[in-house]
């Protein structure tokens, strides 16, 4: 394994750590009083103009979908940065600094994973029709899979129902925590539900393009993080009552939507857990920062010893959990999602963990001003703490590493008696 940056993500990090601070880092007071002004006007789901602005300077500085890979380049006709997961690692944890910045570039989620699932999976009209406007930015997308009345961190159990009705497809559930329903940018759902109960477990699953227009969607309200709706994205609860798509708009066909799951994850894990890392280097930095120019009991916040421990510990975990994930986006690159899928679910469990632990201590440096809107850091641990569930909860992350892990010395798990091992 070798770690070291290509000269074209070097070249990539400097640009986009310039931008960065002359634009995104300047903004960050802007955007807040902005969406300030749109909720006293009533119009908090509105977009920011600071942020529609900085989008037009990422374009034109060449900062644009940086995440899309190769092969999803080619499948979509469009050019990107063409970078592999292990490339746009760094990029990810530059933008992961700001909550909001990675839509600056168009490299935010949910649109990035829908985006690549569109390309691979889409057919030739799915793709003219929406996968243009979203690598544009001139739309935005929610994926809506996750449902209140059953336990979806085991993905079977998603109850929606699209039926098929002659050359349609007619789509039934109650879905929420939709990231993006509430954006009236949002155009288009990619929507998870079942097409056959009595198909074998794993096949019971399908995924259909909704354009968001459609009769029959009801959104019913946005839905808060620690109090935080994340105006003007947002995370919503829905419905889908009797809404009618062609048949045409299911992707791949019936019984996929597991396969097509597992290919849309695992760059969304990394892109994940790098953004966490970014978040987790600016609460270091800001930590560090606010130690030194504090003076408690006769000696700055940073010569206490509890102080000095917690940073060292925060750059040990941080740096840990970088070299894990892109570990992790090395095995994908080389090998493919199947075989890191260990690594995968190892980040997905440390690098929330981490970053939490890490803004935790960095609030606890700031005093009261730590859990204020005087500070990111709040807000941060918010995002952080979502991420414990998105992806799929630690719990379940963490008892598939376990069962692989006693797969290497028995049959655990696997009733055919054959071991599990990393590749199967």
């Amino acid at each position: 394994m070798d770690f070291a940056y290509s000269a074209k993500t070097q070249d990539l990090q400097a640009r986009l750590q310039r931008f960065m601070d002359d634009h995104v880092y300047p903004a960050e007071k802007t955007c807040a009083e902005q969406l300030q002004a749109n909720t006293e006007a009533g119009r908090r789901w509105t977009p920011l103009p600071v942020i529609e602005d900085l989008k037009k300077k990422a374009r034109v500085a060449g900062l644009w979908n940086l995440f899309l890979p190769v092969d999803t380049a080619e499948a979509s006709g469009y050019e990107g940065a063409g970078l592999t997961n292990q490339e746009y690692a760094p990029l990810a944890e530059i933008m992961g600094r700001v909550t909001w910045a990675s839509e600056v570039f168009n490299c935010s989620a949910p649109d990035t994973g829908n985006m690549e699932t569109i390309a691979r999976y889409g057919s030739e009209a799915i793709k003219d029709r929406w996968l243009k406007p979203l690598l544009d930015g001139e739309i935005r997308s929610a994926f809506a899979m996750t449902e209140p009345e059953v336990a979806s961190s085991d993905a079977t159990n998603i109850a929606t129902r699209i039926e098929r009705q002659g050359e349609h497809y007619v789509i039934n559930g109650h879905k929420w925590w939709i990231s993006g329903a509430s954006d009236p940018r949002c155009k288009v759902f990619i929507t998870m539900g079942k097409t056959d109960p009595e198909a074998p477990k794993h096949s019971q699953q399908s995924m259909i393009i909704v354009p968001a227009d459609t009769p029959g969607i009801r959104i019913v309200r946005p839905l808060s993080v620690f109090g935080y709706d994340d105006a003007p994205h947002g995370h919503a609860e829905m419905y889908f009552e009797n809404v009618k798509v062609p048949a045409g708009n299911i992707l791949l066909g019936e019984g996929r939507g597991f396969e097509i799951a597992q290919g849309r994850l695992g760059p969304g894990r990394i892109h994940h857990c790098m953004r966490l890392i970014g978040m987790a280097e600016r609460a270091l930095e800001l930590m560090c920062r606010r130690a030194l120019s504090r003076t408690a009991f006769g000696k700055t916040v940073a010569q206490q010893t509890v102080t000095q421990e917690r940073i060292a510990e925060a750059r040990c975990r941080i740096d840990m959990a970088r070299l894990l994930t892109l570990k992790a986006a090395w095995m994908m690159d080389v090998a493919g999602n199947k075989v890191a899928r260990t690594e995968i679910a190892m980040i997905k469990v440390v690098a929330p963990n981490m970053a939490l632990q890490v803004i935790d201590w960095a609030m606890q440096v700031h005093g009261a001003g730590g859990v204020s809107e005087d500070f990111p850091l709040a807000y941060a641990f918010a995002g952080a703490r979502t991420l414990r569930y998105a992806d799929g909860p630690d719990e379940v992350h963490r008892n598939a590493i376990a069962k692989w892990e006693l797969g290497k010395y028995g049959t655990y798990g696997r009733e055919s008696g054959v071991p599990i091992t990393r590749g199967s």
